[in-house]
């Protein structure tokens, strides 16, 4: 069974259909899940939003949107400086206020997490477990220089055992280590990647096989679309530079 796992696409529309139209073209894919943020930093968050619904791809809730969907005062973001937290502050009142009632509404509605058996679980098959941060909580960075007691603590507390995955985002950076048999996927980010690569990026995994496969996939997107739509929102011109050099500013 192959699955296209998107995650932090962070209003980002232009990517978003770069992607999709990337997973179209591709033949096999069973299902697309999102793995949350879809809100925040850029222009269309209700396009975003409509667009995966009209879709009807079904996902989990980022710490950006459950946020938002319950009008809390902040985003529970990570900041390292004045600056990043004046820019977060900028980001998400412009989010809570662009944000439609029915935005905010499905927003509210994501799970926390998303349990997959699509060979029936441990009677015939591993499970795949969607989360956006990690199993405990949402706004919790799992990087990759986690160590591995890190991840069997995550996989203990979500009850995987070894041949399951679990897949998450949030750091907008990608990588995939197996730690006693357990996968951990971070699937990186289709709107606002991290790593220095600005083009969208997003995960397929196919657990029908006798051992899981991982592609991780970059996809080209219009970023001088995306950098002007930043632009005509007033949202500050940091946003815009970040896209274009995939995270390299710290913003």
């Amino acid at each position: 069974m192959r699955y296209a796992l998107i995650s932090d696409i962070h209003a980002n529309l232009h990517a978003l259909d770069a992607v999709l139209a990337d997973i179209d073209a591709r033949k096999g894919i069973a299902a697309i899940y999102h793995l949350g943020d879809l809100v925040g930093y850029s222009a269309f968050p209700n396009e975003v939003v409509d667009r995966l619904r009209a879709r009807a791809i079904a996902g989990i809730a980022g710490n950006y949107d459950s946020t938002v969907g319950t009008d809390y005062k902040h985003c529970g973001c990570k900041v390292e400086s004045p600056r990043q937290e004046e820019l977060a502050h900028i980001s998400y009142e412009y989010t809570r206020q662009a944000v439609s009632l029915a935005t905010k509404q499905y927003l509210a509605t994501l799970p926390f997490s998303i349990d997959l058996r699509p060979l029936g679980g441990h009677l015939k098959g591993p499970r795949l477990m969607l989360v956006h941060g990690t199993p405990t909580l949402n706004t919790l960075y799992w990087t990759a220089d986690r160590s591995d007691e890190f991840c069997l603590t995550m996989a203990k507390n979500a009850g995987l055992n070894a041949g399951d995955m679990v897949a998450f985002g949030h750091t907008h950076k990608p990588w995939y280590r197996e730690v006693g048999g357990v996968h951990f996927v971070n699937t990186g980010s289709v709107g606002r990647p991290k790593d220095g690569d600005a083009r969208a990026g997003y995960v397929i995994v196919d657990l029908g096989g006798t051992a899981p496969e991982i592609e991780f996939v970059r996809v080209p997107y219009d970023v001088d679309a995306a950098v002007q739509a930043v632009a005509a929102a007033g949202l500050p011109e940091g946003f815009g530079d970040f896209l274009r050099s995939g995270g390299a500013p710290a913003l």
